[in-house]
């Protein structure tokens, strides 16, 4: 591995692979993302976790691939390290990435990361959570912290009041940051998932 170089510090369970090019005779092109998914996404699946997303960015003449994964036990650093591992075998063994070196980054999604399918929800249980719920009264943002998320919908306690939503009237949720909270609050696993 090349060294020498700066890097950004990395979101939690972030981890860096940097790649040389592949080998001469292969071509010069654009990556194709779906490509990318098809080679990675059987590889994040068998370490257990899920792909949350995939983004080619250019770097000056390196490319720079993020790959963002979640479980529901959480990507620590050293899950992070492991996977990235095992995507850059994945990855050169398939040479999606083309003739251009890349740089690979591993991470977990960060708090901002909008709610947006059950599994997010699911992992937010026990957090304070923001949300536009569209129903018969219309539009209207609801703050609550999550009690339950299945396959049905989310339950919120709003104000001391436990409120149904169903996925189909709720948009994308935002997990509130709180500041000095007690670890005993934060849910069944003491860390909000």
């Amino acid at each position: 591995m090349p060294g020498g170089s700066r890097h950004a510090p990395k979101p939690r369970g972030a981890a860096e692979a940097r790649r040389s090019p592949p080998r001469r005779g292969e071509t010069r092109g654009s990556v194709d993302e779906d490509r990318i998914v098809d080679v990675i996404q059987p590889v994040i699946a068998a370490a257990g976790m899920d792909l949350e997303s995939v983004r080619v960015t250019a770097a000056g003449r390196r490319r720079l691939l993020r790959v963002v994964v979640d479980s529901d036990r959480g990507v620590s650093l050293d899950d992070a390290a492991a996977i990235s591992r095992e995507l850059s075998t994945a990855l050169d063994t398939v040479a999606v990435m083309g003739d251009f070196p890349y740089t690979l980054e591993v991470s977990s999604p960060g708090v901002d990361r909008p709610l947006t399918d059950q599994r997010h929800w699911r992992r937010a249980v026990g957090r304070l959570v923001q949300v536009t719920v569209t129903d018969s009264d219309g539009a209207r943002p609801v703050s609550g912290r999550v009690a339950a998320a299945d396959a049905d919908g989310v339950t919120l306690d709003v104000e001391g009041a436990r409120r149904r939503f169903p996925y189909a009237v709720l948009g994308s949720g935002t997990i509130q940051v709180e500041f000095g909270r007690p670890p005993s609050e934060l849910g069944a696993t003491g860390d909000g998932h």
